[in-house]
């Protein structure tokens, strides 16, 4: 079944759909804009060990938010209870990748642990940020009855 003949059957998935489009949309360029800043603000105080710890900070995050709503896309035609279960599970996915990520980062030498966590920090609380501003500036229903 296409996406658009599962939209047009299921007005869940529209919605969700929606809200993952105006996530990424209201999303991207901040959170861009804040990695290059945190790349330069990095490279100037820190050099070439924080150009790198930044930059692996920024893509870890990007790559986690992006994720997120790759997974939103992927469930939006399922049962919403489904969807919260998936959401759940995409989290605690998350969390133990990032925590795997940051104990394999760990040991290395040349890693600026500060460029890298405060690079992290910085993207991810804007996106989150811009999409909580998404979240309350798209106009989805919250109710959706049978059939319509």
């Amino acid at each position: 079944m296409s996406e658009n003949a599962q939209t047009e059957t299921n007005p869940h998935a529209e919605s969700v759909r929606k809200l993952a489009s105006a996530m990424l949309r209201y999303a991207l360029w901040p959170s861009v804009a804040t990695a290059t800043v945190a790349v330069l603000v990095s490279t100037l105080l820190t050099g070439t060990s924080g150009l790198f710890s930044s930059l692996i900070g920024v893509g870890v995050a990007l790559v986690s938010s992006l994720a997120t709503l790759a997974l939103m896309r992927k469930t939006a035609a399922m049962n919403p209870m489904m969807v919260m279960a998936v959401a759940m599970g995409g989290l605690v996915g998350k969390l133990l990748a990032l925590l795997g990520i940051a104990a394999a980062l760990g040991s290395l030498s040349w890693l600026h642990r500060e460029a890298l966590a405060l690079s992290m920090l910085a993207v991810v609380l804007v996106w989150a940020g811009a999409e909580a501003l998404a979240f309350r500036k798209t106009k989805i229903p919250t109710i959706i009855p049978d059939g319509r």
